[in-house]
């Protein structure tokens, strides 16, 4: 069966174009190809032309997740409680949730039981994350201060005790909210009274 040739692709996520040199069958056959696997349950369509198989979906790894989330929405990177989550930051606990910053639009997308949340910033709050197994995800300060960020502006729930504010360093989160807005500093000033930051 063609199917299982994609199933055995070393390719974590395939285009009709890796379709098609994968069966030997030119692109359009391809497409045509994608779309009857896909209504077979075979695959999964991540965004326009990109699938992954059912099988690979089922099996992903943490890294492969993340990996998926950058490259549902272009650019973006994993923050939040999703980030502070990797980093053991946060005793909050999010099940098939994954938490991204993006610069073009917010939106909430569901594959297969996991929700992808991208939450649009200032381009020039778009700062503070670094590359890791092939993905982007925020340096701790960077998340807790989109976090700080958003919830200042109502944008965002956070269960602040959830967080073990001594892993983190303040001046770093400083750096990274001084371009922010007088109300976001004003909410921090708050929370670093608070949990004595």
């Amino acid at each position: 069966m063609n199917f299982q040739e994609l199933n055995r692709s070393s390719k974590l996520f395939l285009s009709s174009g890796d379709i098609a040199g994968i069966l030997s069958i030119d692109k359009e056959s391809a497409k045509v190809t994608a779309s009857r696997y896909l209504k077979k349950g075979y695959l999964i369509r991540l965004k326009r032309d990109i699938y992954i198989t059912e099988n690979k979906f089922k099996n992903l790894s943490e890294a492969e997740v993340f990996r998926l989330t950058n490259l549902i929405q272009v650019p973006s990177y994993i923050s939040l409680i999703t980030a502070l989550g990797y980093y053991n930051i946060t005793t909050q606990q999010q099940r098939n949730y994954i938490e991204s910053i993006a610069v073009k639009r917010t939106k909430n997308i569901s594959i297969r039981g996991i929700q992808f949340t991208y939450t649009k910033i200032k381009k020039n709050l778009y700062t503070g994350f670094q590359l890791r197994e092939g993905y982007f995800i925020a340096l701790p300060e960077k998340a807790l201060a989109d976090i700080v960020y958003l919830a200042s502006l109502q944008k965002y729930d956070c269960d602040f005790p959830s967080i073990n504010f001594r892993k983190l360093n303040k001046s770093e989160t400083d750096k990274y909210l001084k371009y922010s807005n007088p109300r976001t500093l004003n909410f921090w000033d708050d929370l670093c009274r608070t949990y004595k930051i």
